[in-house]
This record gives C-alpha cells, structure tokens and sequence, in this order.
C-alpha cells in the first residue's frame, strides 16, 4: 500500500471514529470538527452563531445533559474535561453547510472527506440491508423445502 493511500486510509478511520448516532442519526461534534479544521471549538461556534439561518434543526442541534453524559460514558480516555457547554451536533448536512462559512483550503478539503465518509457509511447500510433481505429470502426457501 503507497504511502498517500495509507494516509487516507488513516484519515477516514479518524472520521469514522468521530461519527457518532445520537437521537438516531449520524452526527459529528463541534469540538472534533474543530479539531479537524484547525480552528478554537468557540471560533467554529461563533462562526456559526453569525449564520444560524443556515443550520435548522435537521442539520444541527445542541446535546442535552443526559446525552452529553452518555456519550462520555461511551468514550472511556475522554478529553472532555473542560468542557462548560453542551456541545452541538452536526448531520451530514450541517457538516455540508460548514463549507460555506469557513473557507479555509484545510475546511474545504476536510469538509470533502467528511462527506465522502458519510457516503460511504450510507452504501454500507444499503449493502447490508440487501444482504439481510437475502438472507432472509433464503431462510424462507429453506424452511420451505424441508416441509
């Protein structure tokens, strides 16, 4: 394996770790976003407070205390320690938008890799999802012909 494809192998494994489910859909965290982008999670926040009209709720929402604590609880080496505020979730959506309100060349190309992690976790569900309809097409057949 080259050298350039090992280091997107990696970078999308780290994506892939900081995509969590929370209220049954697939969401990034402001500070890991931030984290990505090179920015302060306060300069990200900022950013997006100047352009809430961009973000509804099907692209963004805050955590509550009981998710916020659950997910720490999920994480046993957290860094959350610091943290004051509830953190804010993105959707695939909300991630999308971020692209235009940072411009940064590291957003732009984060924010693509992000998408193209989120796109293939959708084909894996849709690949998966056809397998277990197999699946159970031929567990039918079978009980079937054994009568």
């Amino acid at each position: 394996m080259a050298k350039k494809e090992l280091q997107a192998l990696v970078a999308e494994q780290k994506i892939l770790n900081r995509i969590y489910v929370i209220r049954g859909e697939k969401v990034m965290l402001d500070k890991d976003l931030s984290e990505m982008y090179g920015v302060e999670t306060r300069v990200l926040n900022q950013s997006i407070k100047r352009n809430l009209k961009r973000f509804p709720k099907d692209f963004m929402f805050q955590l509550s205390e009981k998710e916020f604590k659950n997910l720490i609880s999920q994480n046993v080496t957290s860094s959350w320690g610091g943290t004051r505020k509830l953190p804010y979730a993105f959707t695939e959506q909300g991630v999308a938008m971020l692209s235009s309100i940072l411009n940064s060349d590291t957003a732009i190309e984060v924010n693509i890799r992000i998408i193209r992690v989120f796109t293939k976790l959708r084909e894996y569900a849709l690949t998966h999802k056809e397998i277990l309809l197999q699946l159970a097409k031929l567990e039918k057949e079978v009980k079937g012909n054994s009568k």
